[in-house]
């Protein structure tokens, strides 16, 4: 106490000084009108400032809250889109399979509807991938076609996804004939062009002209009898005089390929059976 009495003693002349100032400014902004406005004015601006400033604080210190905040917004609207989109979809496929003409050779047999989402074209080997997977319904050794044609024979199962093993690939040899009559050999790709592949193995009387259509032959579980493969554009000439191969512009354009049908063959299992019963019978 006696310290605080001894300051406003050494002090008590500024003290004196500042009543008298702000009593003079009181009486000079009050009684003269020009010096009021400005007054007004000044502490105006300046209490704008302070409120400017105190507001761009508060909200730097609240910007982690409000980004937190657009995080959540923006997750929830990426989620009703894909939710809109998937719907979208299903409506699409399900319009597909309603107005998609069936291939005389796919009238017996159902499908399932998938889009591809990895294709390869140029490769020694080529895969294709779809969206569909055990869950859906798909089983390996299973035939896959488009709108054109034949694309391809499941190989790799996985729950969501399948690989599909492409026409385009040397490993894949498929049974094929020319429209119209009986005689069939093995439609492979020779790795050249995307477009074209050779029907081997035909037996030498085996009558074609150019522009016949090649189709599946149905000697298989995998693919019924009659799918369209491609038309003939040329006649090789093979080693073996026995037989002579074609040239077949395949009708499935794999550039462009994007939705597919998976065939299911609810008889495939039987005849896989009777045919491996009838194999064992032979070599007894």
């Amino acid at each position: 106490m006696h310290n605080l009495f001894n300051f406003l003693v050494r002090f008590s002349t500024w003290f004196v000084f500042l009543f008298y100032v702000v009593i003079s400014c009181m009486l000079l902004f009050n009684n003269n009108p020009y010096q009021h406005h400005i007054y007004l004015t000044s502490a105006g601006k300046i209490a704008s400032g302070v409120y400017s400033t105190t507001d761009n604080i508060t909200s730097y210190f609240h910007l982690r809250d409000i980004n937190e905040d657009l995080q959540i917004r923006n997750a929830n609207l990426e989620l009703e889109v894909i939710s809109l989109r998937n719907r979208l979809r299903s409506y699409q496929d399900s319009q597909y399979a309603d107005s998609l003409s069936v291939a005389p050779g796919l009238d017996k047999f159902s499908f399932i509807i998938a889009h591809v989402i990895n294709n390869s074209i140029s490769r020694p080997h080529n895969y294709i991938t779809i969206e569909k997977g055990s869950i859906d319904g798909i089983e390996p050794e299973m035939g896959v076609v488009d709108q054109n044609g034949v694309v391809g024979i499941v190989n790799v199962v996985g729950e969501h996804t399948a690989r599909i093993i492409s026409l385009l690939n040397p490993n894949l040899r498929l049974s094929c004939k020319i429209k119209g009559g009986d005689n069939f050999g093995s439609l492979i790709w020779d790795g050249k062009s995307p477009e074209e592949a050779i029907l081997e193995e035909l037996p030498r009387h085996a009558e074609y002209i150019i522009g016949d259509t090649i189709i599946t032959s149905g000697y298989s579980a995998v693919f019924p009898e009659g799918i369209p493969v491609g038309v003939v554009t040329e006649k090789i000439k093979d080693s073996n005089d026995n037989f002579f191969s074609l040239r077949i512009k395949l009708m499935t354009d794999f550039s462009r390929l994007s939705t597919v049908r998976v065939i299911t063959n609810s008889l495939k299992d039987e005849i896989i059976e009777v045919e491996k019963d009838m194999l064992n019978a032979k070599t007894k």
